[in-house]
């Protein structure tokens, strides 16, 4: 018999086929195969073909066969990732600030290519159900891999920092001055990408937005603050920090509601020490940076959480309330 035509071809339009037209539900049989392969201009007979199915295992790719009828049908039994998995790395997609929603439809477009078509439909229904705010920054993601090449590289960077006026428009802070840090980590909070870096024009750590940052380079300065980020705990940082806002770390003594037990565990973790005030109360003392966004965290817990010291925090608190009393009076 004549050698098949395209036969360079032959074993990835096979890996297309099977990958993208099997799972655990759907099958093809040999007619099937061989049908689908000439649609890809590949001629092939069903002894090579045979052959074949057993050297896709050498790519990864194990497909099995079993009787129907009076022959086979054939799947493939394994993939990388299963389709739970890859509806939670959709759901993350969707949900984060920080992926706009050309570069979400993207990702989601190169995840479904990791099942078979039948599948990658449940994966796309779930694209239509997000109507979240995304940010508009495409540049994020070169941003991100410039910032992982700095702290590979013990580098500083320099970036312009925008926010948004009334106008809806970009306004450089700063006037449009670089800001120059020296990077240490990412982290992500409240949806959103942070740099966490030190500034050593302040002599302290900050974070900044990701998504905010504009012309982003790496410096040929190296990084400084070192012996500050040793003893910084970047997931404690996170966690004390409201909404990523700044502000002066105290250890802040909460009467809490029995009911809100698992709001505190959720939001400081499973090490803090509940102590039993009395039988609907307990205390609980947490380390925080005092911001606006603690004391609005608070109020939005109402009656069942009080601030009982330090003092100093407590006027803070009283101050706050008697503003937004003021803002609404």
């Amino acid at each position: 018999m004549p050698k098949g035509s395209n036969q360079k071809l032959k074993l990835y339009r096979l890996a297309q086929i099977m990958l993208e037209n099997t799972d655990d539900d759907h099958y093809i049989t040999m007619p099937e195969i061989m049908s689908a392969l000439e649609a890809y201009e590949v001629t092939a007979d069903r002894r090579t073909i045979y052959a074949d199915l057993k050297d896709l295992e050498a790519l990864g790719i194990e497909v099995e066969g079993e009787p129907v009828g009076g022959g086979y049908r054939y799947h493939v039994v394994e993939r990388p990732f299963e389709l739970p998995e890859l509806k939670l790395l959709v759901d993350a997609i969707q949900s984060s600030k920080f992926i706009t929603e050309r570069k979400t439809n993207a990702l989601i477009r190169k995840l479904e290519k990791l099942v078979s078509k039948y599948e990658a439909m449940k994966l796309q229904r779930q694209v239509y159900v997000s109507g979240r705010i995304k940010t508009m920054n495409e540049s994020i993601y070169y941003t991100v891999d410039t910032i992982h090449n700095a702290i590979s590289e013990n580098r500083k960077i320099r970036f312009q920092y925008f926010q948004w006026n009334v106008k809806k428009e970009m306004e450089l802070r700063h006037d449009g001055a670089y800001y120059h840090i020296s990077p240490w980590g990412l982290s992500w909070d409240a949806e959103n990408y942070y740099l966490i870096g030190y500034d050593s024009e302040a002599g302290k750590i900050k974070h900044y937005r990701v998504d905010k940052m504009l012309r982003l380079q790496m410096s040929d300065e190296k990084r400084e603050g070192k012996e500050h980020f040793k003893k910084l705990d970047m997931a404690d940082y996170a966690k004390k920090s409201f909404g990523m806002f700044g502000g002066r770390e105290e250890k802040v003594k909460l009467l809490v509601e029995n009911t809100l037990a698992g709001v505190i565990i959720d939001r400081f973790g499973k090490d803090i020490m509940l102590i039993p005030s009395d039988e609907e109360h307990f205390t609980v003392n947490v380390d925080v940076h005092v911001s606006t966004q603690f004391f609005g965290w608070i109020i939005s817990l109402g009656e069942r959480v009080k601030i009982l010291g330090p003092e100093e925090v407590v006027a803070q608190m009283k101050e706050e309330i008697q503003r937004l009393a003021r803002q609404y009076s």
